[in-house]
């Protein structure tokens, strides 16, 4: 038998193995009890926000002046632009950050909380406690009674929108009205536009086509002359709105459209309009064009319409001729923009 007391045997004075320790005397801070230190924590708390406007104007400033390129200017090795622009940028938040903890740590209330824990809903009134705790938190927090600091915390954060609309010239060009000589600037023109009587030539070899060269239910994959004279990144932006189908087909069976047409000979762009895939599969007995991608499916014999699919445009029909050596040509540039539908384009 143990001699251990057990069950109802225990002695009565047993006490908890560990004391509630409780909370350690409250210590004050040097802003707390001392004016001066509090005016100076100000200061610096301000003096940090304001670093920060100064370090946004500076990345405004090294956006412009920097330039990026071939030739770009270098700094320790690197790109100039990109080290002065990551270094203001990261100093103006930093300095925002440095600021805000200085201020919770030096000037907003500093007491111990103890907070039980309760059921998933608190009762009205917790809430109604915890409402008005965060409005004392707000009164203690001194924003109100500080307009140093709460101004130059606002302007601070102001201006960092300034990044952001500075960054936003990076998206690109904005899209233009005018033709580019080269290529046909902007989402409004293509390279059939930068000259009269564009040559309709078949895409990869580059010959010009004739009307006799096609017989009913032809479907030819086709470019403006010039396109395989371009390099680069004008090649590019040529090809991406340049590509056409030209089409035979008897001339009474095209419905509309037709103004337009040499011979029974239409050309519509490739570029589908729902979101730019190129068509080229042609089902010659109803006229129909149909999108690999997403099944949206063109009428040619009635101006290119759509009958089926997620398209709601129909495809930019080229105006057709014939030069004075009798090869297809383009009379003018498509009347309506290619591809995919933008926001600024009007309808």
């Amino acid at each position: 038998m143990s001699d251990h007391p057990t069950g109802d045997h225990l002695p009565a004075t047993v006490e908890e193995p560990i004391a509630n320790p409780g909370l350690p005397a409250h210590t004050w801070r040097p802003t707390d009890v001392d004016p001066k230190a509090e005016r100076r924590a100000e200061r610096q708390v301000a003096s940090l926000f304001g670093a920060s406007a100064v370090f946004t104007v500076l990345f405004a400033v090294s956006y412009f002046t920097f330039e990026v390129g071939e030739n770009w200017d270098t700094f320790m090795g690197l790109g100039a632009s990109n080290v002065f622009l990551g270094l203001t940028l990261g100093l103006a938040l930093l300095c925002i950050g440095a600021g805000i903890i200085q201020w919770a740590r030096k000037l907003m209330a500093d007491e111990e909380l103890v907070e039980y824990r309760h059921p998933a809903r608190s009762s009205d009134e917790d809430r109604e406690g915890t409402l008005q705790a965060l409005s004392a938190g707000l009164e203690e927090s001194g924003i109100g009674r500080r307009p140093l600091i709460r101004n130059s915390l606002l302007g601070a954060v102001g201006l960092l929108g300034v990044p952001a609309i500075v960054l936003l010239r990076d998206l690109g060009p904005l899209p233009q009205d005018t033709a580019n000589a080269a290529t046909g600037g902007g989402l409004r023109h293509t390279l059939w536009g930068v000259r009269p009587n564009v040559r309709v030539v078949r895409d990869v070899v580059g010959t010009p086509i004739r009307p006799s060269d096609l017989i009913i239910g032809d479907l030819v994959n086709a470019v403006p002359d010039g396109l395989f004279d371009l390099h680069g990144r004008e090649l590019q932006v040529a090809k991406s709105k340049g590509p056409v189908i030209v089409v035979k087909m008897e001339p009474r069976e095209i419905k509309s459209g037709g103004n337009w047409a040499v011979e029974g000979i239409l050309a519509f762009s490739k570029i589908c309009t729902h979101v730019g895939c190129p068509i080229s599969l042609y089902e010659r007995t109803t006229h129909h064009v149909l999108c690999p991608c997403h099944q949206s499916t063109f009428d040619l014999a009635d101006s290119a319409k759509v009958v089926f699919g997620p398209a709601h445009r129909p495809l930019p029909q080229l105006p057709l001729g014939v030069d004075e050596e009798g090869f297809l040509v383009a009379t003018s540039d498509f009347t309506e923009p290619v591809g995919p539908s933008f926001w600024e384009r009007e309808r």
